[in-house]
């Protein structure tokens, strides 16, 4: 073998994790009557997948000072829950309703994660906070970076 004819190719690479963004930054429902469902629209943008995904959400339970668990929350994807990567290599928005409905007060400080058929939890989560006011429950969803 003739040494000269070697050479040595190095290989370098950006590995992406998928992310979503969610647009608002926050959601803030409503302040309605105990029983009367609230409700609020996001826009979820998908970044950097690479093949479809189907996004689902976990939601929270709730148990109420009785002892009894409740999930006072729904969730709807009104055009599908399907992260589907188009010819340009952009990923499809999603549009998510966000409702709540409790005959009960709760107060509550916690998660809603935003999870992909991998089970990708390096997506963001929202977190949503509930305090009674009056008689009425006004919500206020945080993103952040897990």
């Amino acid at each position: 073998l003739n040494d000269t004819s070697r050479s040595i190719l190095t290989l370098s690479g950006t590995l992406r994790s998928p992310e979503i963004d969610f647009h608002p930054p926050f959601l803030m429902l409503m302040p309605v009557p105990l029983g009367v469902e609230t409700e609020g629209v996001i826009t979820i943008i998908p970044r950097d997948f690479i093949r479809q995904s189907r996004i689902r959400v976990r939601l929270p339970e709730l148990e109420l000072a009785d002892g009894t668990r409740t999930c006072p929350f729904s969730v709807q994807f009104p055009e599908g829950q399907n992260i589907v990567l188009s010819s340009d290599g952009t990923n499809n928005e999603l549009t998510c309703h966000v409702s709540f409905r409790s005959s009960k007060p709760i107060s509550f400080l916690g998660e809603m994660l935003f999870i992909d058929q991998e089970d990708n939890r390096l997506l963001e989560q929202q977190t949503i906070v509930f305090s009674l006011y009056t008689h009425t429950w006004h919500c206020t969803a945080l993103i952040k970076k897990l």
